[in-house]
This record gives structure tokens, sequence and C-alpha cells, in this order.
């Protein structure tokens, strides 16, 4: 019984683990020690791999999984954005840019859940293409740090194409907590008339 409860909370050991790991991230970083910094941030990402697959082909989900695995991966990829930025890898506007789409999400998403509650959050397509696109850039730059010098057209167009996709999925999140609080406005207004 103690042993089916211990394997039931591996996925969340290992969201937690990669928490822990934004630790050494940063000191590596700190440290200029790109090559460990690298390793560390793939790590991390197979780490989100395995215990999503553990959680869904064992059922092993749980609540507190699964809202601890996205905190998790944001906090990695803030940090990897910020400390980036920090040392100098990255241009603090892009950073800014980032870091403004997602609290104008939280600010928004808290919002509405204080004036009209929970509302289960469901990321669109190209909320998902930005994700990808941010986490490819943070690890390209490590990668080109740490192993090969990539050539630059690439990364101008990686970082072209990553503040595309933030503006576009920032401004699509506006637009659809703007409606469903428009429409909950109806809703509440309607009853208020009857």
């Amino acid at each position: 019984m103690v042993s089916g409860m211990m394997w039931h909370q591996l996925p969340n050991a290992i969201t937690i683990l990669r928490c822990l790991l934004i630790i050494p991230f940063v000191f590596a970083l700190c440290l200029h020690d790109y090559v460990l910094a690298f390793i560390i941030f793939v790590g991390a990402g197979v780490s989100d791999g395995v215990d999503g697959f553990l959680a869904k082909r064992y059922g092993w989900q749980s609540q507190f999984g699964a809202m601890l695995d996205p905190i998790a991966d944001k906090l990695l990829l803030v940090t990897g954005f910020g400390m980036l930025t920090y040392i100098g890898q990255l241009p603090w506007w892009l950073f800014s840019l980032v870091l403004l789409r997602d609290v104008v999400i939280v600010v928004g998403a808290i919002t509405y859940h204080r004036l009209f509650g929970p509302y289960p959050m469901q990321p669109t397509m190209i909320s998902k293409i930005n994700t990808v696109l941010q986490i490819s850039l943070v690890g390209l730059q490590l990668f080109s740090a740490a192993v090969y010098s990539l050539p630059l057209s690439l990364m101008y167009a990686v970082i072209a194409t990553t503040v595309f996709t933030t503006v576009w999925s920032g401004g699509d999140y506006v637009n659809t907590w703007g409606q469903r609080y428009y429409l909950q406005l109806q809703i509440a207004r309607k009853k208020h008339e009857q």
C-alpha cells in the first residue's frame, strides 16, 4: 500500500526536482559555466517529458501535479530568460516582453477568477507554439555558448519569431479573457433585469 502510494507520487517528485534544478542552473550561469547550465536545462526538459508520460501512462495524475507542472516549467523558462539577459546573452527588451506577456495573462486570469469564479485555463495553439519557441531560444542560446557558436542569422530568426508569437499569444489571451468578461457581464445584466 505504501509502495503504491509512493509510486503514485513519482511524477510530483520529478516536478519538484525540476523546480530545485533552478538553483544549480542559476549558479552555473552566474559562473558562466554554460556546459553545466545547458546540461541542467536539457535534463529539466527531459524530466518534464518523463513526469508527464508517467502521470498519463499509469494514471498517476493529481490536482497538485496539474497545478505544479506548468509552474515548474514557467519558473525554469523565466529564470533562463532572466539569467541569460542578466549575463548579456539576450537583450533586456526581449526578457521584458516575455515577462509582460506572462504578467498580463496571470493578472487577467486572477481578475476573472475573483469576479466570476474559476474557469479552466486551456492554452491556445499559438500559446503552445510560443512556449516551444521560447524554450528553443533559451536552449539554442545555451547550446551556442556551451557547445558550438550558432550563426547569428539563425538566432535572430528565432528571436524574431519568438517576439512575433509572444505578442500574438499575449493579444490572443487578452481578447479571449475580454470576450469571457463581456459575456459574463451580459449574463449578469440579464439576471438583474429579470
